[in-house]
């Protein structure tokens, strides 16, 4: 009896303690979608409280990871030089090939005109790009909300999609919490085992 309640209390203990904490984290994702069993419905809380959830981060990300500064900022790292004479050149050899198709006006478009128009153009903007900045964060504090489109996306996210986002991140922490059911429940059923023991004895 003793060797047996030795051997049981443990292991009914980790069972309980494994199975108690697997459905715990299976209960944050699921159901999906809200299920009625009897008297009560079910639904996981993740799911449940997306539309919190979503608030939140978008909170987070807006007021404290990601503001209008950080993407002026992200903006002015660019090499606006470049990415102009880029944009220019597209631009240009898009209308050059109408603008070409005309007799009097082909004739005055040679290669040194146009180098000289992109050129001239973007030193132009180049010399404002303090102004242009300026005018680029404005506008984005009147017009993009952070926190605002980071909660519609998050929102918009299927409960699926959400479920496969937080276990890539949080999978092994998790996992851990359902191994950890096991072992406390199994230290408990040691204790019992001794209090058994003892108040046998």
């Amino acid at each position: 009896m003793s060797a047996l309640l030795w051997i049981s209390s443990p292991l009914v203990g980790a069972a309980i303690g494994y199975v108690t904490n697997t459905l715990a984290v299976t209960m944050l994702f699921r159901p999906h979608e809200p299920k009625r069993f009897l008297f009560f419905t079910a639904h996981g809380l993740i799911p449940k409280r997306q539309g919190d959830l979503a608030k939140k981060i978008g909170e987070l990300v807006g007021q404290h990871l990601v503001g209008h500064e950080d993407l002026i900022r992200a903006f002015d790292a660019i090499d606006l030089e470049a990415a102009l004479g880029r944009l220019l050149d597209k631009a240009l050899e898009q209308k050059l090939g109408e603008l070409r198709a005309m007799p009097l006006i082909g004739s005055f478009l040679s290669p040194e005109r146009i180098g000289g128009l992109r050129d001239g153009l973007v030193k132009a903007v180049l010399e404002h790009r303090e102004e242009l900045l300026a005018e680029i964060e404005k506008a984005l504090e009147e017009k993009l909300d952070v926190s605002s489109v980071v909660q519609q996306k998050v929102q918009e996210f299927s409960t699926r999609e959400l479920e496969a986002m937080i276990l890539s991140v949080a999978r092994s922490e998790l996992r851990a919490i359902e191994i950890w059911g096991a072992i406390l429940g199994a230290v408990i059923g040691l204790l019992q085992a001794v209090l058994a023991t003892t108040l046998l004895a």
